[in-house]
């Protein structure tokens, strides 16, 4: 099975699954995997590694409205070489830091692939699910879209700098924070922007109405992309950008963007379940990034 039915799997099983992390009496957990062959493309540093890795877990305690406080991970690889391993506890530090959270530790393997495993936690009192969007919510994100897609061509074209400096995306804790109070359902975009949608219709059993013009794409993509097609593609379905997907009341637009230290754009508007989900008026295909390609 691919990994969205292996979840479903497993949602029916345990019941706390399916936001973006659990909430344990105030206390938020998470946990990623993240492998050399599918996620870090050559070039990308051990720094951009380490910050990467760390932030992606980050990101999921960002999604549920929380405080992150401190995150763990486990380095595996063929041989332990110092100037890598350095670099990657420097860059998990620093990706911690810039979210004012500690990096604490975690543990070391063999492995015959680069191998890592994150976890973050945070607190909350008021976690956002995925499941409270309403018809008549506008539906929102913050940032940009489409940034890890375009590290990954300059990757490829050698462009190795610019690259990792893409790749090192700042988790959006402090908007995440900022929105718990007005969002109705919220999660990040690491699976692309369409599929984000439809997992938060099929949570929330409503539809969305979005415009790709209104989707804010960012800059590098209009420099890499080969035409209007691939630049959609990036900026809706390629996935790993890690900014937050969220719907709120319109009355609630103007103090949360007050509230949000990273810019909240608004790409369309929640309906009802009947009218599924269309981007343009045409129906938005559920694809995404899927881990284990």
């Amino acid at each position: 099975m691919d990994e969205r039915a292996a979840l479903d799997l497993i949602g029916g099983v345990v019941g706390r699954a399916g936001d973006d992390a659990a909430v344990v009496d105030g206390q938020v957990v998470t946990t990623d995997m993240l492998h050399e062959r599918t996620d870090f493309p050559p070039g990308t540093t051990r720094y951009t590694a380490g910050w990467r890795a760390v932030g992606a877990s980050l990101s999921d305690v960002a999604a549920m409205g929380a405080e992150a406080t401190a995150a763990v991970a486990v380095y595996a690889a063929p041989a332990f070489e110092e100037g890598d391993l350095l670099d990657f506890v420097r860059g998990a530090r620093d990706v911690c830091e810039a979210v004012g959270a500690e990096y604490v530790g975690g543990d070391l393997d063999s492995h015959t692939e680069f191998t890592v495993a994150t976890t973050a936690l945070g607190t909350t009192d008021d976690p956002v699910p995925r499941d409270g969007a309403t018809p008549g919510d506008l539906v929102c994100v913050t940032g940009t879209m489409g940034r890890s897609g375009a590290a990954l061509r300059l990757f490829e074209q050698g462009e190795t700098e610019r690259a990792n400096d893409l790749f090192r995306f700042e988790p959006r804790v402090g908007s995440g924070q900022a929105l718990a109070a007005h969002a109705t359902a919220m999660m990040d975009s690491s699976d692309g922007l369409a599929r984000s949608l439809h997992q938060l219709s099929e949570a929330s059993d409503c539809g969305f109405a979005v415009e790709f013009d209104d989707v804010p794409v960012a800059e590098a993509v209009h420099e890499v992309a080969a035409d209007e097609a691939d630049l959609r593609e990036l900026a809706c379905f390629f996935g790993e950008d890690f900014e937050l997907v969220f719907t709120l009341p319109e009355t609630a637009l103007e103090t949360a963007r007050e509230a949000s230290p990273t810019p909240i754009s608004v790409i369309g508007q929640v309906t009802d379940p009947e009218s599924g989900l269309t981007m343009d008026g045409e129906a938005l295909p559920d694809r995404g990034f899927t881990h284990g390609k």
